[in-house]
């Protein structure tokens, strides 16, 4: 029988085909037979050896340990982990139209497109449009059986996408019997709760010769807002310092720019509506009545802070988590046809649901004219005008002002995320010849998303809503007859609670976008561990072949045009890629002084991308046994990863940035006047037609810019090096230290530009204007104001990154039960982007920075006594620097918070197990309370690995049969 077949093969150290196992501790398997014990590293490799371990360094974890604490999600425990950052939480996931829910891993923070994921060593369909990104709450975590996190030339072996490295989820095999499980969790000072549920079968049929199993899980969360958590209620601001520093301390930081108080926030906008009218700012009552603004003890001119402030809290449209539910349903079958063939299928179908709840439509500043700031103007004889306005209105000489308002009577902007992702996996594997192990398969997958965005303003109906007189028998209509005779409803933005259910239904509209996402492969895997034997060992070889097509389409609502709601683009595109790959092992020498065994790793994969061409990626590594205890490793790598769909074919899309414009007098009269450089900006200001007496007046523009592909683009191409050390100390039993060394670089880096790089070099060029970033650039030809910034994709950044990682495991007994102890930990040494590849001096170092934490470290504790079983684990992020060394070469004191402290997050859990496969669990995350750092909401791109939740208590009940 073949199962006969591979166990005996397994004695020689040769479970063909498959990847190595591992222990969550040690990174150690140990193979058994008989009396005979020899170790198995996980390798990162599709060779397994026989008393030989690969060079690539590896992190394992057991899908137990990664569901040991509240979260319901697997992507939720593995962001926490040292070497991935929290790009994409459920906490941050809704910073972006069309993200919400998504939880994608980001590999040493160099972008969520750089991580290769992948199910059982295959590829799996991305879950945003456009890109490569996999969801990884896609993932069925009742069935993962470990997650391995390989860094060091994983891109030569698994193919393109893994420039900074693989997380590979290894699904159980064979599933017998019943297993059940239900967790329950609340939040300590919020009404916050999580919901998990899952239930998985297996079995065997046909006399053993196959095994089938189902699993159905679903998991939820409730919303949870700012406002909802006493300390996340409080509302911040920076304002400027009213404190002006003694002459020589300018730059002390005993004196900074700006200082972040607590309380405090704009008095100019709110959702009351308000005006600024011969120098004070007013505001309304829920009458529609006027008040005179409170300005407080501290004034930045649309900010305040101290007594009699009438700030406008922004925090009450924040939320710290979205409401979020989950289903997944999985089935995988295998069937033994011969002695050495076994036919595979697996196949799951999964939906998410995300809302994320933004702010509602808004008019702020109106000191200059773009699209999201078009000015709110109310007349004199305005149907909603009420006494109290229009006799002030009358007393000042006013026939009409501007208003700041958020519009909450129009309600908060909606979107809901709804995706369902297909996948299908068939396979045949098995044995040619007793050596050759091979797999041949094929993929499919789709993901299919809804994204409806609700309250979304229809800004042509908001404008006659808003113009609205009274007519002859005093009734409040629209002013427009022809906006009358089309359903026009007049609207009352006066105060609070004033805008009637028939005004917000003809001001907004419902606007839904749809996109496929759909991926084909083909492959096949040949692999003999034992080829031929030389005098070290035997050399092993792997190679096949893979086919792969990726398609992504988007469709933007019709009605979008002419609403609140930025305007997207239209992406459609697909590329196929043909690839051909070997792997070999080759044992050079072994049982010599100082050297055990040393071996050779070598692999390299050709790949043919019908965007981009062709693309060789391949690495090299050392592995050197010195003697039982300590082993040393290192390879080096070529990696690519090629331009994704969006890159590729992205439509132009609308956004928005901040910029200062470079040609502001207030901007050119800080210069150093008699630097050559401000004679440049300065002339080519005055050819683009800017009086020397421009100025805006704003100090940072929300000016709408344009983004969109480029089908000209390259492949990037990546540089990685790992060397480390393993050691193993006979004379401390069960004690495992690993340490690697690591570095990335990638060059031909894509990345937009910069808008302010764009707005700067556009004026700073010696060669005058008749350049590539001024033509990027519209300014209005009245006012000299920027209105439109295009940007497109280029093949013009360099990051790189540096770093060590360490493992230490140590398992003994304890007061008569078995303690395990783990310390995962990374110490970042640089983590730089190159906005411009040809400008090596010209950096941002983000080493030490929020997200980005020089060290950060986990420390795990099990115990188990008999039935009872005990969790520890601590998580430390090092203090970090709110300011990177450039931004702070620019201005040293920018203000009174200049960093985060230092951060320790607990959770504990203690289990018991029943004879009856009962077993119950109770669990406090973040046991201690740790707050927030200070001022933070925790849902930033790096302040997301911050806890802000609070302290979390659970319960899971399981039941195994």
């Amino acid at each position: 029988m073949m199962m006969q077949s591979m166990v005996s093969r397994a004695v020689k150290g040769a479970m063909l085909g498959t990847l190595a196992s591992a222990t969550l501790i040690s990174n150690v398997a140990y193979a058994e037979e008989g009396a005979d014990v020899e170790r198995i590293e996980v390798t990162g490799s599709r060779i397994v050896r026989e008393g030989a371990i690969a060079p690539t360094p590896v992190t394992v974890i057991t899908g137990e340990e990664l569901m040991s604490t509240g979260v319901t999600n697997i992507g939720e425990a593995l962001n926490q982990l040292p070497a991935l950052g929290n790009t994409y939480s459920l906490a941050n996931s809704g910073r972006f139209i069309g993200t919400a829910g998504l939880n994608l891993l980001d590999l040493r923070k160099m972008g969520t497109g750089r991580t290769l994921v992948l199910v059982d060593g295959k590829r799996h369909v991305a879950a945003s449009a456009g890109s490569a990104a996999v969801d990884v709450n896609t993932i069925p975590s009742v069935w993962v059986e470990k997650v391995e996190v390989i860094t060091g030339g994983a891109s030569a072996i698994y193919g393109a996408d893994a420039v900074t490295g693989v997380v590979n989820f290894i699904l159980k095999k064979d599933i017998e019997g019943f297993e059940a499980s239900a967790t329950k969790g609340w939040a300590d000072d919020s009404g916050f709760n999580k919901d998990r549920f899952s239930l998985s079968y297996g079995t065997d049929y046909a006399g053993g010769r196959g095994n089938a199993a189902f699993a159905v899980e679903y998991s939820a969360q409730n919303r949870l807002r700012a406002l909802d958590r006493d300390q996340t209620a409080v509302s911040y601001s920076s304002i400027k310092n009213p404190e002006t520093a003694p002459e020589g301390m300018e730059d002390s930081t005993a004196y900074p720019d700006e200082i972040l108080y607590p309380n405090a926030g704009y008095y100019a906008i709110d959702n009351t509506g308000t005006f600024l009218l011969d120098g004070q700012w007013y505001g309304f009552n829920n009458d529609g009545s006027v008040f005179t603004k409170g300005t407080g003890e501290v004034d930045d001119g649309f900010r305040c802070a101290g007594e009699g402030c009438d700030f406008y809290n922004l925090g009450k449209y924040t939320d710290l988590q979205p409401e979020f539910e989950r289903y997944n349903v999985n089935f995988k079958t295998n069937f033994e046809l011969s002695e050495d063939a076994t036919l595979y299928f697996d196949a799951k179908y999964v939906n998410s649901q995300s809302t994320d709840y933004g702010q509602p439509a808004f008019f702020f500043k109106n000191l200059y004219s773009s699209a999201a700031t078009t000015p709110l103007t109310i007349s004199r004889d305005n149907a909603f005008v009420s006494d109290s306005l229009g006799a002030l209105m009358d007393e000042k000489g006013v026939s009409s002002l501007r208003m700041n308002a958020m519009l909450d009577g129009l309600g908060q902007r909606i979107e809901d995320d709804t995706r369902e992702t297909y996948r299908y996996v068939l396979g045949l594997n098995g044995i040619i010849a007793e050596d050759w192990d091979y797999d041949v398969y094929a993929v499919y997958g789709r993901t299919d998303l809804e994204r409806v965005n609700k309250n979304n303003m229809i800004r042509a109906n908001f404008a006659n809503a808003l113009d609205s007189i009274k007519d002859e028998n005093g009734n409040a209509v629209c002013r427009d007859a022809e906006a009358r005779a089309n359903g026009c409803v007049p609207v009352n933005v006066f105060g609070e609670g004033n805008v009637s259910q028939e005004a917000r239904d003809y001001i907004n509209t419902v606007s839904t976008g749809t996109a496929k996402i759909q991926q084909t492969v083909f492959g096949a895997t040949f692999t003999n561990s034992y080829l031929f034997d030389l005098p070290a060992g035997s050399v092993g070889l792997s190679t096949g072949v893979e086919y792969r097509k990726e398609e992504s389409e988007t469709h933007e609502p019709d009605n979008a045009e002419g609403t609140f709601f930025n305007s997207l683009g239209e992406d459609k595109g697909s590329f196929n890629v043909k690839e051909i790959f070997a792997e070999i092992t080759i044992p050079l020498l072994a049982d010599l002084p100082a050297i055990q065994q040393l071996d050779v790793d070598a692999a390299v994969r050709y790949a043919n991308y019908s965007s981009t061409g062709d693309a060789t990626t391949w690495k090299a590594g050392l592995s050197w046994s010195v003697y039982d205890d300590l082993r040393f490793r290192s390879t080096i790598a070529k990696a690519i990863r090629a331009p994704n769909i969006s890159e590729l074919y992205g439509a132009p899309s609308e956004t928005f940035y901040s910029i200062d414009d470079a040609c502001k007098s207030s901007e050119l009269d800080d210069l150093d006047q008699s630097a050559p450089e401000t004679a440049i900006r300065r002339a080519n200001c005055a050819a683009l037609g800017i009086p020397t007496d421009f100025d805006s007046g704003y100090d940072s523009a929300s000016v709408k810019g344009q983004n969109g592909g480029n089908k000209d683009l390259d492949p990037e191409e990546s540089t990685s090096y790992t060397l480390g050390a393993v050691f193993q100390p006979s004379f401390v039993d069960g004690l495992v230290v690993t340490v690697d060394y690591w570095s990335i670089e990638i060059d031909d880096a894509i990345s937009g530009l910069d808008s302010q790089d764009i707005v700067n070099r556009c004026v700073d060029s010696a060669g005058g204007i008749d350049n590539q970033y001024c033509a990027l650039i519209t300014r209005d030809a009245s006012t000299n104001e920027i209105t439109l910034i295009k940007n497109y994709s280029l093949n013009i950044a360099k990051l790189e990154a540096s770093g060590i990682d360490f493992d230490i495991g140590y398992n003994f007994e304890l007061f008569g039960g078995d303690l395990s102890t783990n310390i995962v930990a990374t110490k970042l040494l640089e983590r730089k982007d190159y906005s411009f590849q040809d400008e090596p001096d010209s950096y941002e170092d983000f080493a030490g920075t929020v997200g980005y934490a020089e060290w950060q470290a986990n420390l795990t504790m099990n115990y188990r006594l008999e039935a009872w079983n005990g969790y520890w684990r601590t998580r430390y992020i090092e203090d970090v620097s709110l300011y990177t060394d450039k931004e702070l070469a620019r201005n040293p004191n920018p203000s009174n918070v200049m960093s985060y402290p230092s951060y320790f997050i607990t959770d504990i859990a203690v289990g018991y197990e029943f004879e009856n496969g009962l077993a119950v669990k109770l669990g406090v995350d973040n046991v201690f309370d740790r707050d927030l750092p200070y001022g933070s909401t925790g849902t930033g791109s790096g302040s997301a690995s911050y806890d802000n939740v609070g302290r979390f208590v659970y319960t899971t009940i399981d039941y195994k049969f």
